[in-house]
């Protein structure tokens, strides 16, 4: 076997049999959370399921992550429901088709770098979060429920947990769905069906532009809401790619990430569909039953289509208890339950950030809210523990001078404190030599501290010599045109 051979082979199909099946079980995960957010963003469900299905065929193809399946979200579903009951479906197609121009651009510009400011404490913070809202989204299906709804998500839950355990061959959740949709046929079972849950399409997408005047007042309305929907989806997407990454061990291309993402949600509004990102409940599901390739997302993607098509009647008949069950499953195996644990054993700083992440996510039910609080407190913490880190030990030298030899991080955080270490009352007017060999200036902030710490010794009659500046800290201060002599 050739080297492309087996790169090709191991990048699409590692085993094109579990590939297949773990691809049905995440189109099954995913039927009901996008019916479930057409409802939130104002749109017909068809809307949503077009999406999925033209996203989840196109980024098989430009994604930088394989097995990572992506759909029409709940996240940018929230973000793009005002435009629609304000203006209609048209213009949140026309929003759609030009985030995806915009998460084009990000990828082009390589912007997907910016995901290493994301910390493990935030990437913990927002899998818990998911996994608490998947749960979450169930809990309607439990509240009044009768007696044999009850029934069928513990048979569910039985299957999905008792199968694995005598044999692998097949993916527990797709036995799950095909016994509780006949075992509830054969009893007639009083059971809320697929069918309940929406107008399910019967014909194939049509392409078409949206229907939306070419003018600044049309890019007036759209464009705060489509950058929106461009960063919500790139967050989600890169968050969930991460998560893939750990569960596999592979690396993935963000930026390609970033482009492919903008791809499909071009092509899924112009065959009306709503924008759509990484989706991490069906993604985990894909990953867990055995998806690594790219095969496995195409697969979810063309099976969802035959399944709202061309199997439509037996679709509808599947009960929502099937699906209630694999999205506990799926909620299960989302939240990282040793954070529990790594809580108490973690820096604290460390584990506010991943609960704050958490409570925000969940408070706000929006990631983007959360996860931008998590990497907000991150850099305000890091910022504070680096600031610690300088120090500035004063020594008296034979001939009188006061030398103060400066270790340590100067920018922002940490240029008061420099400021504060020089007393001119203790000083008295004697020499001062200042030793920065060991310190690096990252900023103006710091930069504009050591000259005011220089100025205030001289106006107190000190004179002052600055030693040690290196290379990259001069040529700051050239920069700023700031005079440190």
């Amino acid at each position: 076997m050739s080297v492309s051979h087996s790169r090709w082979r191991a990048e699409w199909a590692p085993s094109i049999p579990r590939e297949l099946m773990a691809g049905a079980v995440a189109t099954f995960a995913l039927i009901p959370e996008v019916i479930a957010f057409s409802f939130v963003a104002g749109v017909d469900p068809s809307v949503g399921l077009f999406a999925s299905f033209v996203i989840g065929m196109v980024i098989a193809f430009t994604g930088g992550r394989p097995a990572m399946v992506s759909a029409a979200a709940g996240s940018v579903a929230l973000v793009a429901a005002p435009l629609v009951h304000a203006h209609g479906l048209a213009y949140l197609l026309a929003a759609g088709l030009l985030a995806g121009l915009f998460q084009i651009l990000f990828g082009l510009l390589r912007l997907g770098v910016l995901m290493r400011f994301v910390s493990a404490s935030v990437r913990t913070g927002f899998v818990n979060a998911l996994a608490i809202l998947i749960f979450a989204a169930q809990m309607p299906h439990f509240m009044g429920a009768n007696l044999a709804t009850w029934a069928m998500i513990g048979l569910g839950l039985v299957i999905i947990y008792g199968l694995p355990r005598l044999s692998t061959a097949v993916p527990s959740p797709l036995v799950c769905i095909v016994v509780l949709t006949l075992l509830a046929q054969a009893l007639e079972l009083p059971l809320m069906t697929v069918a309940d849950l929406g107008h399910l399409p019967d014909s194939l997408p049509q392409f078409g532009w949206p229907t939306v005047p070419l003018s600044w007042e049309t890019l007036r309305i759209i464009a705060l809401p489509a950058f929106a929907i461009a960063m919500v989806g790139l967050l989600e997407s890169m968050m969930t790619a991460s998560v893939v990454d750990e569960l596999t061990d592979t690396p993935s291309s963000k930026n390609r990430e970033c482009s492919g993402l903008g791809v499909a949600n071009v092509a899924a509004s112009l065959f009306g569909g709503i924008a759509g990102c990484g989706m991490i409940g069906q993604t985990v599901s894909n990953v867990r039953y055995g998806g690594r390739g790219r095969l496995s997302t195409l697969f979810a993607g063309a099976f969802l289509l035959i399944l709202m098509v061309l199997l439509k009647p037996w679709v509808s008949q599947v009960p929502v208890a099937a699906l209630v069950a694999i999205m506990v499953m799926v909620s299960a195996s989302t939240f990282d339950w040793g954070s529990l644990r790594a809580v108490v054993r973690h820096p604290r700083l460390s584990s506010a950030v991943m609960l704050a992440t958490v409570l925000v996510t969940v408070a706000t039910d929006n990631l983007a809210a959360g996860v931008g609080t998590g990497v907000l407190l991150s850099g305000v913490f890091f910022a504070v523990k680096v600031a610690r880190l300088l120090q500035v030990q004063r020594e008296a030298l034979a001939d009188g001078t006061q030398l103060y030899r400066v270790r340590g991080q100067l920018f922002f955080a940490s240029a008061d404190l420099l400021v504060d270490a020089f007393d001119v009352r203790e000083i008295a007017g004697a020499p001062v030599r200042i030793d920065v060999a060991q310190a690096h200036v990252w900023d103006i902030t710091a930069m504009a501290a050591l000259r005011r710490v220089m100025e205030r010794l001289r106006r107190h009659g000190s004179a002052v010599e600055l030693v040690g500046l290196n290379a990259a800290s001069r040529e700051l201060a050239m920069r700023l045109d700031t005079s440190l002599d």
